[in-house]
């Protein structure tokens, strides 16, 4: 958008805020001394960029009226749940990422935001914005992931949001599950569980196909708590078999590296005398710990569970120059 144009959509908003039947396509020509079809075009972009403040007024004799709820300019900037929980998205992953001077700089922008809302708009929106932002609540470790259509995405986000029922095939088979949240990382799971069912089954999102939200709404269960269930995992794949205590004991040369990691969210490190570091913590998902402790090569040795020890041996390797 040019300055020009720029300068006359925020003149529009304030002509059309300062009326209180709001303004018509002919008194937009009028005041601006432009045709009908550019009086169109600044409506329509008056609507795009202050969604929440215009209302459109038809009076009876069919004719449209733009006006905007009485608000302070900045007001105008929010644009919905959605872009909250971009935002509050955004800061969650700087923050686990560590930059800090980033995530400051957008957490100040989002409070800005926040303030200049209505009372009861900033609650709903915090809320809606809370949950979803705990629906996807999970830390995604660094590196390559599968790829998922935006559709099945955007399906998914909608139902969890909802919440609502959700029906797509998989694997050939037809479900019906109630959604509670996306498990983030190499592969990305669905987490849900069919209706009448305690057990949360898991559903790689890249199998999805056909997802359709049902417009039905589910009690979700108030004791289910994402991060918990997803602190079962090292990843994000799980498996009941495999739960149990882990245990890694990293050389004295790797000891300061990996104490700079965050392998799991209950994970206990205690730095031995000899200079090495345990880190301990109980999970599920032994290849993907097989997968991560590769790039350590030789530098950490498993000394529990044996099976994962087992998974490891004979690809520690010793010629890695520099540590993950």
């Amino acid at each position: 958008m040019s300055y020009s144009k720029a300068i006359d959509l925020l003149r529009l908003a304030d002509f059309a805020a300062a009326r209180h039947r709001g303004v018509t396509l002919q008194e937009i020509e009028d005041e601006f001394q432009v045709a009908r079809r550019t009086a169109q075009r600044m409506t329509n972009a008056l609507e795009q960029a202050f969604p929440i403040a215009v209302e459109i007024l038809i009076d009876p004799d069919r004719t449209k009226r733009w006006t905007l709820r009485e608000s302070p300019l900045a007001r105008l900037k929010m644009h919905g749940d959605e872009e909250l929980e971009a935002l509050d998205y955004s800061i969650e992953r700087l923050s686990e990422n560590g930059d800090l001077r980033q995530r400051n700089a957008l957490a100040a922008l989002r409070d800005r935001l926040m303030a200049a809302l209505p009372t009861r708009e900033a609650r709903r929106l915090e809320a809606d914005a809370e949950w979803m932002l705990e629906a996807y609540g999970v830390a995604a470790r660094p590196g390559p992931s599968t790829q998922i259509s935006k559709e099945i995405s955007e399906t998914i986000s909608d139902a969890i949001r909802g919440p609502y029922l959700l029906h797509f095939s998989y694997k050939g088979t037809v479900r019906l599950v109630e959604p509670y949240g996306v498990l983030l990382g190499a592969r990305r799971y669905l987490v849900a569980k069919s209706p009448g069912e305690q057990t949360m089954k898991h559903f790689r999102l890249d199998l999805i196909d056909s997802a359709e939200v049902i417009d039905e709404f589910f009690d979700r269960d108030p004791n289910f708590d994402l991060n918990d269930h997803a602190a079962h995992a090292f990843g994000s794949f799980q498996s009941a078999d495999e739960y149990g205590p882990v245990l890694w004991r990293f050389t004295p040369d790797a000891a300061q590296r990996a104490a700079e990691w965050h392998f799991h969210p209950a994970q206990q490190a205690e730095l031995q005398e000899d200079g090495s570091l345990d880190v301990r913590f109980a999970a599920s998902g032994w290849l993907e710990m097989a997968w991560h402790l590769y790039q350590w090569g030789d530098s950490v040795e498993v000394l529990h569970p044996p099976q994962l020890a087992k998974l490891v041996k004979g690809f520690q390797r010793g010629d890695f120059n520099a540590l993950p």
